[in-house]
């Protein structure tokens, strides 16, 4: 089926990208239940392997079925470009008793047997302790999994968003969503997401379905879009009431992610801008973040950045600001030189 959603003007100006690390903890968590199907990632579930058997996931995994209903009050919505686990955590630590055994109830509810279950039960009648809990439990679960390799992560998450809100500010929601995912479409102001979208919770309002119903609206609520290296290849979407609209999509750049190098200069281009600005101009092959480039180069961000003022000074290089990211890209003469046309 489709899932169609039409955004009034006001929408338009309410769309914005941001990161979460919540987020993409509970992709990892859930790509470490089902390796087979996330090949792009072997290379760091090799890595992980060991340190993830010490880890008790399973209550994520019992509240999070793949294909069915999971708490809302796991996922809360970045209110910054960038959020912080801590703030993540902090809302979900938040969580009211009673609004989280609701939830809890109609995750365990989607796998048999879940509910009458010993932990299931435990996690129902005492809803606040299974909140601390999963808090917890995401807090050790990132220090062990993902924060070594957060720099990394972060890199490809910021270069998507940098790279997408190049193709919004040049043509605007038409273009952006044009590549964004084979299953996210936009026409005559209405978005259009082939497949089902996030699940609601059984027994939802019959209200907050017809508003996500298709060709329904969102009136004033805007758009958040969520790039993701973990929830990869499927795009999910959030539309239902209270929640301002969400899309989830993978980022761009997963298949390269664990590469454990870069494209090595030529030594002419050496010789001529020095090992480290000819190592960037020949690794920017496609329009690259401050913070990527420092991380791919393994350099400090204030020395990539005096590079890249001078590749730019000297016409190697262009860059644009989009929001609070400033993308830099090679022009034609960069491509030359990186490229061996003018050596």
């Amino acid at each position: 089926m489709s899932f169609r959603v039409r955004f009034a003007a006001e929408d338009l100006l309410r769309c914005r990208f941001a990161i979460s690390p919540l987020r993409e903890i509970q992709g990892a968590i859930r790509t470490l239940s089902r390796p087979d199907r996330h090949g792009y990632h072997l290379p760091w579930l090799r890595q992980v392997r060991s340190v993830a058997a010490g880890l008790d996931l399973a209550p994520v995994r019992l509240l999070a079925p793949e294909n069915g209903y999971g708490p809302d009050f796991l996922h809360p919505l970045p209110e910054v470009p960038l959020a912080a686990l801590e703030d993540e955590l902090a809302a979900v630590r938040a969580t009211p008793p009673e609004l989280a055994r609701e939830q809890i109830g109609a995750a365990l509810a989607q796998t048999p047997g879940a509910a009458q279950s010993r932990r299931g039960r435990a996690m129902q009648d005492d809803p606040a302790g299974t909140v601390r809990q999963l808090a917890t439990l995401f807090e050790h679960a990132w220090a062990a999994l993902l924060a070594p390799h957060w720099p990394r992560l972060r890199a490809v998450l910021e270069a998507d968003v940098a790279y997408h809100a190049r193709r919004l500010a040049d043509g605007g929601m038409q273009r952006l969503f044009t590549g964004l995912h084979p299953k996210l479409s936009w026409s005559d102001g209405a978005l259009t997401a082939e497949g089902h979208p996030a699940p609601a919770p059984p027994g939802a309002d019959a209200g907050a379905a017809r508003s996500a119903a298709p060709g329904g609206a969102a009136p004033g609520r805007g758009l958040v879009l969520v790039p993701s290296v973990f929830f990869w290849p499927e795009a999910g979407s959030a539309f239902d009431p209270p929640w301002q609209p969400t899309v989830v999509y993978p980022a761009r750049g997963i298949g390269g992610l664990w590469a454990g190098s870069v494209p090595a200069a030529s030594t002419a281009l050496v010789r001529l801008l020095g090992a480290n600005r000819a190592a960037i101009l020949t690794a920017l092959d496609a329009p690259t973040t401050t913070t990527a480039l420092a991380h791919r180069h393994d350099l400090a961000m204030s020395s990539v950045s005096a590079h890249l003022g001078v590749l730019r000074d000297a016409g190697l290089l262009a860059s644009r600001r989009y929001g609070h990211q400033v993308l830099y890209e090679r022009t034609p003469l960069g491509i030359a030189v990186a490229t061996g046309g003018l050596i």
